[in-house]
């Protein structure tokens, strides 16, 4: 797991957030997540100071606000699902002009959506300041089961291939005239899919193969052994702590 794997949704910097250790960030963010979650939906005032302490983050490790916010279009078909809930939910019900909705549909639409985007927007953050290698480094650390952090680092180092393989492949077809338009051309469309998946089963048996003749046993080796210090786990704290100080209030408000 060699460096060069940067993904689109990191930003290259040099803020505090960039600097820590990353299992000191995904432990931060794990906590963050589990503590938003746990936030009774009625505190409404609750998720505003998450989303405060969310950009107050974003502002110190110098995060472009559109950056942030291009990024939370993942949870578009989230967003979709909850819009329904008021419509299809149970229970008593409210007038708002000629929609007739429901109040337990509308909680829950609420609920889903601003955990939801927190959620996402935490993650989005943690992706935007921690290269892949480094993700790969802190589940490492933070104890990880061996087999899920190899299946990752495979999918990260071969993720770019198989992507290049579909261009390729793309190419040759609009090099022969070929341009879907139509259903008549799925059979088409249908067969590349299957060619592209032969074409990385081999690639991959030969990936293993190389892998095996040059002393792989089933296991990688540690990439990393490298603590953290007190110092760094106090500032990764301050994001969980913050949130856990305002989801106590939430429940005793």
């Amino acid at each position: 797991m060699g460096a060069g794997h940067a993904h689109k949704l990191y930003r290259h910097g040099h803020s505090p957030v960039h600097a820590l250790p990353p299992h000191c960030k995904i432990a931060a963010v794990f906590c963050f997540v589990l503590i938003v979650v746990s936030t009774p939906r009625e505190a409404v005032w609750a998720f505003g100071l998450y989303a405060v302490l969310i950009a107050a983050v974003a502002g110190v490790a110098r995060i472009p606000a559109g950056f942030l916010l291009k990024r939370l279009l993942i949870e578009v078909p989230f967003v979709a699902f909850a819009v329904l809930m008021p419509f299809v939910a149970e229970g008593p019900r409210v007038q708002v002009g000629w929609l007739s909705l429901s109040v337990s549909g509308l909680w829950g639409a609420w609920n889903i959506l601003a955990k939801g985007t927190l959620g996402v927007a935490a993650s989005v953050l943690l992706a935007s300041t921690t290269e892949l290698r480094e993700l790969l480094l802190g589940l490492q650390r933070l104890r990880m089961p061996p087999l899920l952090v190899q299946i990752a680092s495979f999918m990260i180092r071969y993720g770019d291939v198989i992507t290049d393989e579909m261009r390729r492949m793309r190419i040759a077809r609009l090099s022969r005239g070929f341009e879907a338009r139509g259903v008549r051309h799925w059979g088409v469309l249908a067969k590349s899919a299957g060619a592209l998946f032969i074409r990385s089963y081999e690639r991959g048996e030969r990936v293993h193969l190389a892998m095996v003749s040059r002393g792989y046993t089933g296991t990688m080796p540690v990439l990393s052994d490298a603590a953290a210090g007190r110092a760094q786990w106090t500032r990764a704290a301050l994001l969980p702590l913050s949130a856990l100080a305002v989801c106590l209030l939430g429940w005793t408000l």
